[in-house]
């Protein structure tokens, strides 16, 4: 008995030690982030140039960095910082099985409630326009503090004596600090797509759920440079500089990188219609490459230490974008495709039995025989404690790529397909776990995302014996032949599972017919396996969080040593820190080619390593490389086509009902709940169109509901 009260002492003190770790680390990270914001704030003022940029400048600027020094140690370092010192938290939080208090707390419910249902900007919580307000006062802040201190500098003398007159000195004037505020909203714009960054998920956040702050953020960027680059022209135009234009000086600002840069965010800009990008997707996505043409134009405009301000979200994605790249490259193992009268596919992927995800995670699908070069996301619709050795997505058959998807697949003779993957990316903000109930709302395809959560829970409930949350699945259909979306509930590799063992009442509506008729059956494919085709793997294995931080820090203090060397013997030799011999277009070259170069090493050699110790562990048994179950169709697969008396489907058919003709009442549905759930808190769902996540959305920020916790499923806003 002391033997066991003294383990459970230790472990009680453990866990205690580890919420202290973690609850210091969550000071350290906000605490050098409000330095670093405050560095921003305070960066248009005068107290910032003639006093704390002097004051820092001392210390910083060597014979080994120059002015590069300063802005890399106030601008790029703590975020750095905050990304290496975010993997460790996450890991530590992985391990020890806390959840993330970043993510979903229950004291900030009311600040996540929807407050804006129909604006432009789409559904909008308390928090979202606290944040967003915010960040407009910072850059109002900016731009009206650059232009009060630019203007006080300018009078009619100092005019006169630049050969201009006074509103086109002020123009002048305007523009660059126009140029300056757009900085500030650049530093920003590529932390919401860095997929593998630990920035987001240390505030509840995912790049798919961030898609909109990245387009809030891309359309004021351009915004402002558009503005920069239109005001130096009229200025230029009307003082008879014109040839300007195509300035490019060794020294100092580059007039045609920026010109350059300026057309290529244009072009990316203008393809960012919806019009454009709903129905010319291609269109759209080749263009958005455009990005790589913009940042290097951009460090060739600005050189690169002035880009030192924006090197952070750049460096954060240029990592990710790498690790991106290296998992690209392996063609993945497809077992199975179960083919729907709905115009659906569910494909099915071999997956290593010790790589676990969350429900309504992401992946990017690549079939190279349908497009080499475009990736689409789709959410996960499996779960790796229900399939331990499958991962699972179902496409909906809408665009030119899955049209064509799809007609590859209906193909009597198809064997094989070629399919690349990247992630799954996983939410971690969101623990239907904790609620009393669940009301997931659909409509079409958007279903997706409540098939892993449904798998989830059967495997919960099944396997690990806990008690799961009541669900109320309520979805909308055009046509019979979609409600075999439902069956795509129990997976094709589970042949005894009895789904009324959850509290689960599905209610189904087909809006666009009145009578039943009986869909064509699903069709499943089994496909040959390939030797060179592997199983869907971690790219940095299952300690991912620490690999990131070592990769991020090696490589960047790495950076920071051949920079170093080249200027203390190679450049400052020649420049002696005056920043008037070294060619600016050269310095930035340089710093690029180092940048790439030591991401590329150190993300290739981990990777490479991790790579081979999976490839160990499946030598010594540990993880199951294939998987052996589905060589063959289910008992309950015939001939390719479900059995409709089958056990499993019987107990889907028990708890499902059919309402042809119609359209839920969403109001009645959602607030309709028994006394039980009504006194604990409720997650409602939404995914599918933006009419119906609206809707329910306006639902859930009702007086009357205040204990429903609302949460948006979707690639758009």
């Amino acid at each position: 008995m002391d033997v066991i009260l003294s383990s459970s002492s230790k472990k009680h003190g453990a866990e205690k030690l580890t919420r202290v770790w973690l609850w210091a680390m969550r000071v350290v990270l906000v605490v050098v982030f409000m330095g670093w914001l405050m560095m921003w704030i305070m960066l248009p003022t005068k107290t910032y140039t003639n006093k704390w940029n002097a004051m820092i400048t001392k210390d910083t600027d060597s014979t080994f960095l120059g002015r590069q020094g300063t802005r890399t140690l106030v601008f790029a370092f703590p975020i750095l910082f905050i990304a290496v010192g975010g993997c460790l938290y996450l890991h530590l939080l992985q391990i020890s099985g806390e959840r993330n208090s970043g993510g979903f707390s229950r004291r900030l419910n009311a600040w996540r409630r929807p407050v804006l249902v129909r604006g432009p900007l789409g559904v909008l919580s308390a928090m979202e326009i606290a944040f967003s307000l915010q960040f407009l006062a910072l850059v109002i802040w900016a731009l009206s503090v650059y232009i009060s201190v630019g203007f006080s500098k300018i009078n009619s003398k100092t005019a006169a004596k630049d050969g201009v007159k006074l509103w086109q000195a002020k123009l002048l004037d305007s523009a660059l600090r126009l140029g300056l505020v757009g900085n500030i909203c650049c530093a920003f714009l590529f932390f919401p797509v860095t997929r593998s960054s630990s920035l987001l998920p240390l505030i509840g956040l995912t790049s798919e759920s961030s898609i909109k702050y990245h387009i809030w953020l891309g359309h004021l960027v351009m915004t402002l440079f558009s503005a920069h680059g239109l005001c130096f022209i009229v200025a230029w135009a009307s003082t008879g500089q014109i040839s300007q234009m195509l300035k490019w000086d060794a020294i100092g600002v580059s007039n045609v990188a920026g010109e350059l840069a300026l057309l290529s965010g244009l072009a990316m800009w203008v393809m960012t219609v919806p019009r454009i990008r709903r129905k010319m997707f291609e269109l759209f996505f080749y263009s958005h490459q455009l990005y790589v043409l913009f940042l290097f134009f951009y460090l060739l405009h600005v050189g690169i230490a002035f880009f030192c301000y924006i090197l952070p979200g750049v460096y954060l994605f240029l990592v990710d974008r790498f690790l991106r790249f290296l998992q690209s490259r392996q063609r993945v193992k497809l077992v199975s495709a179960r083919l729907l009268p709905s115009e659906s596919v569910e494909l099915n992927f071999a997956k290593l039995t010790g790589f676990g995800y969350k429900p309504m995670s992401v992946i990017f699908v690549n079939v190279p025989s349908v497009s080499s070069l475009q990736w689409h996301p789709f959410t996960v619709s499996s779960s790796s404690g229900l399939e331990p050795e499958m991962l699972s997505v179902v496409i909906k058959k809408e665009g030119k790529w899955t049209q064509k998807l799809y007609a590859n697949l209906s193909q009597s003779l198809v064997e094989h397909l070629e399919v690349s993957v990247e992630g799954p990316y996983g939410p971690v903000s969101f623990d239907f776990q904790s609620y009393e109930s669940l009301v997931l709302i659909s409509g079409g395809s958007g279903i997706t995302p409540f098939i892993s959560i449904i798998r989830e829970l059967i495997h919960q409930n099944r396997a690990l014996g806990r008690t799961t949350p009541s669900v109320r699945l309520i979805c909308a259909f055009k046509t019979s032949a979609d409600l075999t979306m439902l069956d795509l509930l129990l997976p094709i590799s589970c042949n005894s599972l009895e789904i009324s063992e959850l509290q689960l009442r599905i209610e189904a509506f087909v809006t666009r017919e009145t009578a039943a008729t009986s869909p064509k059956p699903i069709r499943s494919i089994w496909f040959k396996p390939n030797t060179s085709d592997k199983a869907i793997a971690p790219v940095l294995g299952p300690n991912s969080w620490l690999w990131l931080a070592a990769i991020i820090s090696s490589s960047f203090v790495t950076f920071l040593l051949l920079i170093s060397m080249l200027t203390r013997f190679y450049i400052y030799p020649i420049d002696h820190n005056t920043n008037t011999i070294y060619p600016y277009t050269d310095r930035s070259l340089l710093n690029l080619l180092f940048i790439c170069l030591c991401i590329a090493l150190t993300a290739s050699a981990a990777a490479l390593w991790n790579k081979r110790q999976v490839a160990i562990e499946a030598k010594q048994g540990r993880i199951m490389d294939a998987a052996s179950p589905f060589t063959s169709p289910n008992p309950w697969v015939a001939n390719g086509f479900r059995e409709i008396e089958s056990v499993p489907y019987e107990s889907l058919r028990r708890v499902t009902e059919v309402h042809y003709g119609s359209r839920p009442d969403l109001k009645r549905m959602i607030l309709e709940r028994d006394d039980k759930t009504n006194k604990g808190a409720v997650g409602v769902i939404a995914s599918g169109p933006s009419e119906l996540r609206h809707q329910v959305a306006e639902i859930c920020s009702s007086p009357v509901a205040a204990n429903l916790h609302y949460q948006s499923l979707s690639f758009t806003w």
